[in-house]
């Protein structure tokens, strides 16, 4: 039985229609490049302000509705904010705020073309993201999903040369492709078997009824698992190294808000609220993808150690941690979902707490390879404190957020008696130190190459600064007091 009290809410609209209002105010006025910004960080202000302001109501057991229109019987546009909801919508509207105070320092120092467009796109993601966060059905959720793909296609070929044209159309048709010849087929036969697309009340029932096709559910849950390719899962990963061609506040938000995140939430809802933890245990769905997504953490990892470029490596970190927050859910246990689900928190903060200082480093140096730092982090003092703070968080180690997620996970792997899984965990977090801790290493231990002293080099402007600091701050925050976010999580696990 479910004790949910369902409460209708014209504030999941206004969240909604905050960030599409900014982008459409932006295009307007963006010719001045003071008023434009002003807007962009007022729309993420007000955002963040709604959001919170459900807060309350959701930790009370109250589930938001907002029912916009019926297509067909079952098959709606609706919005909804719950605990998982909350989680994402979040951390989506958090990171905006940052990102965009980022932005304005990143694309003014390095006199970017096309920002109107850029700040534009970047407030549709948003919008798509926060559409993402709130629906209450497969149906809304796959439109949020598509704009995402598309808002963020010009975001990707921002430079508009030959590099940034390739790696935007690799992003659009892996992402597209997959969305329509996976999602598309298994969305139409999950409304065929079951009459809804509606999200359960819970994370135990599912939505499937009894006596269902065995074979068709297993066939639909891989569909759903490699439809969103926005979860980074091998062998549907290519297009994230690729999309790293695009502007540093570009990767940060591809990497920690709008476009990876959106694939881990919609990849783990469809989890736990289409096909549900009983469905997922009695088929035996939930070890053997835990041991799958195993592989991407594994190979994602030892990539990354191969890549001298800072973004390249970033981005194959992304890969393997996104898999942790897939494995967690997928193991169905209390302490495996929980760590799943705070790690969409943990890794957001970190991660773009990593691209905003290699976009800083890119900023004050032009250096992109980790093999040319060395001996930088005496001049960016701040800048890699920063990045040796998140390399401690995506590594686990206390007393940063990524410590919550490990020890959840490694809680969860044993509550599933997996002893592989344990040892997956254990190699992962080895391989997350070596590829992390030289970069720190370099910068802070390493002399500079013979006559080059660094003159003149200085951190990053101070809009840039800022945000990684707060970025930064917020992890060691969510380490230390990790219960706020957890409060969410435990109501998603009941």
């Amino acid at each position: 039985m479910d004790m949910h009290t369902v409460v209708s809410s014209p504030l999941l609209l206004v969240a909604l229609l905050i960030p599409l209002a900014g982008a459409l105010a932006v295009l307007f006025r963006g010719s001045d490049e003071n008023v434009r910004e002003g807007i962009s960080s007022v729309a993420s202000i007000l955002l963040l302000g709604v959001v919170c302001s459900l807060i309350p109501s959701v930790l009370k057991g109250k589930i938001l509705v907002l029912h916009l229109f019926t297509i067909l019987p079952g098959l709606t546009i609706t919005l909804r904010a719950d605990a998982m909801s909350m989680i994402f919508a979040l951390v989506a509207s958090s990171l905006w705020t940052i990102a965009v105070y980022y932005s304005m320092g990143y694309m003014r120092g390095l006199k970017e073309h096309a920002q109107t467009r850029f700040n534009a796109c970047f407030a549709l993601a948003i919008f798509g993201a926060i559409g993402v966060a709130f629906s209450d059905n497969l149906l809304t959720m796959y439109l949020f999903y598509e704009i995402v793909s598309i808002c963020t296609y010009p975001l990707v070929a921002h430079h508009q040369d030959d590099e940034g044209y390739k790696g935007a159309r690799k992003y659009i048709v892996y992402l597209t492709a997959t969305a329509k010849f996976f999602l598309l087929p298994a969305m139409i036969l999950i409304y065929v078997l079951t009459g809804t697309l509606d999200f359960a009340a819970n994370i135990s029932t599912g939505i499937f009824p009894d006596g269902v096709n065995k074979v068709l559910v297993t066939m639909l849950y891989v569909f759903c698992l490699f439809g969103f390719a926005k979860n980074g899962i091998m062998p549907f990963h290519h297009w994230l190294p690729g999309a790293m061609v695009a502007p540093t506040p570009v990767s940060a938000l591809l990497h920690a808000v709008a476009v990876v995140k959106v694939g881990v939430f919609c990849t783990t809802r469809v989890m736990l609220y289409i096909f549900g933890v009983d469905t997922m245990d009695a088929l035996n769905l939930g070890i053997p993808t835990a041991y799958f997504v195993g592989f991407t953490v594994i190979m994602a990892s030892i990539i990354a150690l191969s890549k001298d470029n800072l973004k390249a490596r970033l981005a194959y970190s992304t890969v393997s941690q996104l898999s942790y927050i897939i494995m967690g859910v997928a193991l169905l246990t209390p302490s495996g979902i929980e760590g799943g689900l705070i790690h969409i928190v943990n890794h957001a903060f970190s991660k773009i707490t990593l691209f905003f200082c290699a976009g800083a480093i890119y900023v004050a140096t032009h250096k992109k390879n980790i093999s040319e730092m060395e001996g930088l982090g005496k001049t960016m003092p701040f800048t890699f404190g920063a990045f040796a703070v998140a390399s401690l968080s995506m590594i686990g180690a206390p007393p940063v957020g990524g410590f919550i997620t490990k020890w959840n996970l490694l809680v969860g792997s044993m509550e599933a008696h997996q002893i592989g899984i344990l040892l997956i965990l254990i190699g992962s977090t080895m391989l997350n130190a070596a590829y992390f801790a030289p970069v720190t290493f370099k910068a802070f231990f390493n002399k500079p190459p013979a006559g080059e002293g660094y003159i003149g080099i200085r951190e990053a402007p101070l809009s840039m600064l800022i945000p990684i600091l707060i970025a930064c701050f917020i992890s060691i925050l969510l380490g230390i007091f990790p219960q706020f976010m957890m409060n969410f999580v435990k109501a998603v696990t009941g």
